[in-house]
């Protein structure tokens, strides 16, 4: 590790400053969780300064603008993996706001269908443009290899945590 890189790795602070003496994947746990904390912090740092919103809001809009013709409560529950409560919140925040609408399933009267409204469309996609320049800022130091190594390296521990939960503990 040159000077250059070991001072910009020092600007992110590591939990037990990286010192960890045990095992290889628990540091390389710690690693991944202060990377992810990192950038989950810095996210949510600029979508309150620059568009006054917040990370959750933002899920909810992506999930949304997946669903032009819109999305049961229910269902945008589980894809966002909160509860029905948390979701019921954001989105009549929203809708407040003129982001999202909400209308009765004609499939079913219990159910309510969510969707984006022109505006919140609109709305999303200055939030995707910023979101992609601040993600690509933050992996910038990586090239293009470095990338696709990574996402490969994360599907196989994907996998492996997945076989670990079938296998239990």
């Amino acid at each position: 590790m040159s000077r250059e890189e070991f001072a910009l790795a020092a600007t992110i602070r590591e939990k037990y400053d990286g010192q960890l003496a045990r095992r290889l994947d628990v540091r390389v746990l710690v690693r991944l969780l202060s990377c992810s904390t990192t950038i989950e912090k810095r996210l949510r740092r600029r979508f309150i300064e620059q568009f006054e919103t917040t990370l959750p809001r933002f899920d909810v809009l992506a999930t949304l603008e997946r669903f032009p013709e819109g999305i049961s409560m229910g269902d945008l529950s589980g894809l966002l993996l909160v509860s029905n409560g948390n979701v019921t919140m954001l989105v009549r925040q929203l809708e407040a706001d003129g982001l999202v609408r909400t209308e009765v399933s004609e499939n079913d009267r219990r159910r309510s269908i969510a969707m984006l409204t022109p505006h919140g469309r609109a709305h999303f996609k200055d939030l995707v443009e910023a979101h992609n320049i601040w993600i690509g800022k933050m992996f910038a130091g990586m090239s293009e290899d470095d990338l696709k190594s990574l996402f490969a390296l994360l599907a196989k521990l994907k996998l492996s945590i997945g076989a670990e939960n079938e296998v239990g503990s």
